[in-house]
Order: C-alpha cells, then structure tokens, then sequence
C-alpha cells in the first residue's frame, strides 16, 4: 500500500488538474495524525548527520498546489494543517516566500479558502520561530480605494482569490503584516455565515486567527506588539494611534468559541506585562503610554470585556451596581455565563494576573470585580476555577501591607515556583 502511495506523488505535478486532483484526494487520507502511512510526507526531512533538513518534493508539490484550482487547493491546505503539527514541518512551512503567500492569501478578501489558511498559521505560530518570523514581516500591498477590502495583497495571486480588475495603479507598498490580520480578523466577525459565501465582503470568517494571535502573545515581543500604539489604519501612518490589543477584545463573548477562546488567552497573556496593566484597564478616553514606547494612545478599557463573560443575570443593589462599568449594569434575566470552563479559568486568571499591581487591584476593587465573581463562585460547579476565583477574593477583600503601598509593587499570584500545578497561570 505504501509503494502505490508513494507512486501517486509524481502526479501532484501532472499538467491535468484533474490528475492532480485525484492523486492529491488519495494522498489526502494518509495525512491526519494516526494515518498508518503518515511516515511518507516526512521521509527525507531530517537530514542526516551535520546535513541540513532539505524540503522534499512532496511538500513542496503540497505549498505550490496551495496556489492551483479551488478543489486541489482545498485538499492541499487541508493537507498541510494535517501535517502541520510535526516540528519536521515547520522550518519548510514557514520559510519567508511560503510565509508571505500564505499571510497574503488571507489577507485577499476574495481568498475561498482562507479559513483553512488561517488553521494553517494557526498551528505554525505553536511554534516561536514563525512567531518571531511573523511579528517582523511585511507584505507587498497595493491599495484599491475603489474596492471593499481598499486594499490588494500582490502574493496573493492563485486560483482561489481573482485579481482585481482593472488593476490597480503604482508599486506595491511593504506593509507589516500583524496590524493587516487584526483587520482582516475583525471584518471576519461581521460576516453573516446564513448569507450566501459569493456575495460576502470577505469570503473567510478567519476565526483561528485568534489562535495565531494567543500564540504570539506568548512571547515578550508579541506582547509588546499588542500594547504599543500603532497607527488604526495600517495604510495610513498619520492615522491616531490605537493599542493593537484594543481591536480585538470585543470578541470575549462572540459565539465562535475558536474566535472568543483565543481572544481571551491574548488578553491574558498581555496582561503577564505589568507595564500595560494602566493601559489595559483605563477607559478609552484617557491616553496612556506603556513603557519602553514613549507613544501614547486611549486606553484598551478591557475590564467589561472581561468581566462579561463571568456575569450572570443576578440583581445587585444600586450601590453595586454604580460600581460596575455601564456595560454590565443591569443585565437582562436572559444573560448566561460563558459556558466553556477553560475560558472562565482565563478570564479569572487575566483578573489575578491584574491584580499584581497595586493600581490594578486598587481600580478592580473600585469598579465591581468583586461582586461580579461572588455571583460567578456561587453559580461555579468546576473546582478549578472556584479555586482561582477564591484566591482572586483574597486579593480583592485582602488589606494592603506598608509593603503594597508602593504603586509600582508586584505580588505573585501564582508561577514557576507554586508548589500547586493548577494554581500556575501560564501563557497560553
């Protein structure tokens, strides 16, 4: 069987489409984790001795086909996310020309398969190499002010997304790619997904971009990539400044769990930077820089978004209710809690990493954090998360020592050095 799987290869480069196709669809099979004869897309990968890796022709046939009709292109994407989780893959799937087209690709609000390219970055930014690779590039842009998406990724030519017509005028300016996604990830959102996909603004939901998002949010560079200003519109410099965190934290209670999941564990792991804490919490009318960047931009006023999807429809008393930001005052009777455990314990978790500072805990402890969670540890039937909501209580309903006066004060609230596993918070 694996002899007449490996004889199929030579096909994905046959001049027929429909060859390539029906070779690609049996190849196809082999590709999920588990397949018996998975071993044949990595054969030859790892070099041998002080020899480097060398891309096989396999996986180079996978990347170009990437660019063919759409149902070997479908197949062709599918495959690689299959492939995508072997550390073997990684350097080859994220070399700076695949990278480019790949980015680009999603970027084209035309792209069909999109999605499938967005699950692709997904699982390669698991990896910090490609996130390193990804906070530094830039991509050929043309702008297209005529256009709904204003704006044309050149790499992006294939046979799944047209080229605009007429074209558009002028050389290509490099754009950094990061700020181009979070757009893109945001106009995804406003897709009706019962409406018909060929008269949609753009043709992809790119919801697995949040998890390309948490994942570079894992390092100290993409950290800081989320809480530096940077222009609101990537195309126009002279554009106001804006917190990149800002165009995203909207989407904690979207009913994508993919969407709102990596959403939340970017909020989360920006909020491992004390630094931003003032910047993360402060409404949007206040202008607030986080050091080293001596930028200013409004605040990313994060708490409500936070804390929502810990509320339930439980009545408050008046005076509790003032203290809580106008977005969760009064709360219908029909309001539900996130469902999903993982993500409260996320949202807890961002709270008591919050609370490392004293001007956090102070500006939690005066905007209703602590009555929102009594409601959540009543209604809490996942031991886990109690826990984390009672040591966040702590910190809350706790007095401040002559050694927390300090603003600039740091408390540990769990790391490296807990003797309880599940009372560590790490990047996620």
């Amino acid at each position: 069987m694996e002899a007449q799987l490996k004889e199929l290869i030579p096909f994905l480069r046959d001049k027929n489409p429909q060859v390539r196709q029906i070779a690609l669809s049996n190849l196809l099979g082999q590709t999920p984790e588990g397949s018996p004869h998975r071993n044949i897309f990595y054969d030859g990968l790892g070099g041998a001795g002080l020899q480097k890796p060398k891309e096989t022709d396999i996986i180079r046939d996978l990347k170009l086909l990437c660019r063919d009709q759409l149902a070997v292109a479908h197949d062709a994407f599918r495959a690689l996310v299959n492939l995508s989780d072997s550390p073997l893959l990684v350097p080859f799937l994220s070399e700076p020309a695949f990278l480019a087209f790949l980015v680009s690709y999603i970027l084209n609000a035309d792209s069909i398969v999109a999605d499938l390219a967005s699950m692709l970055l997904s699982n390669l930014t698991a990896s910090s190499s490609p996130c390193a690779a990804l906070l530094a590039l830039k991509v050929p842009i043309l702008k297209t002010p005529s256009s709904p998406s204003r704006l044309f990724p050149t790499l992006s030519r294939s046979g799944t997304c047209s080229t605009p017509v007429p074209y558009p005028p002028g050389e290509p300016q490099d754009i950094p790619a990061l700020p181009l996604l979070i757009d893109a990830f945001v106009e995804g959102a406003l897709i009706d997904p019962s409406g018909d996909r060929a008269s949609r603004k753009r043709k992809g939901d790119l919801h697995f971009l949040a998890s390309v998002f948490a994942n570079i949010s894992t390092s100290p560079a993409g950290r800081t990539f989320f809480v530096t200003p940077r222009p609101t519109d990537p195309l126009n410099p002279s554009s106001i400044n804006e917190y990149p965190l800002a165009k995203i934290i909207a989407f904690t209670e979207h009913k994508d769990t993919i969407r709102r999941g990596g959403v939340a564990s970017t909020l989360k792991n920006c909020a491992f930077s004390s630094q931003a804490h003032r910047a993360i919490l402060s409404p949007d009318i206040e202008a607030v820089v986080v050091p080293p960047s001596t930028l200013s931009a409004p605040g990313i006023d994060a708490l409500p978004y936070i804390l929502l999807p810990l509320a339930g429809p439980e009545e408050l008393d008046l005076e509790d209710q003032e203290k809580l930001p106008s977005a969760l005052q009064f709360l219908p009777s029909t309001k539900k809690r996130e469902a999903d455990s993982v993500l409260r314990k996320t949202h807890v978790e961002t709270l008591l990493l919050l609370c490392t500072t004293r001007w956090g805990r102070d500006y939690l402890r005066d905007h209703g954090v602590y009555e929102i969670v009594r409601g959540a540890h009543m209604e809490e039937t996942v031991d886990v998360v109690s826990e984390h909501i009672e040591r966040l209580v702590q910190l809350l309903k706790g007095d401040e020592g002559v050694e927390t006066v300090d603003e600039s004060d740091l408390v540990r609230v769990g790391g490296q050095e807990d003797d309880d596993d599940d009372n560590k918070i790490e990047e996620v």
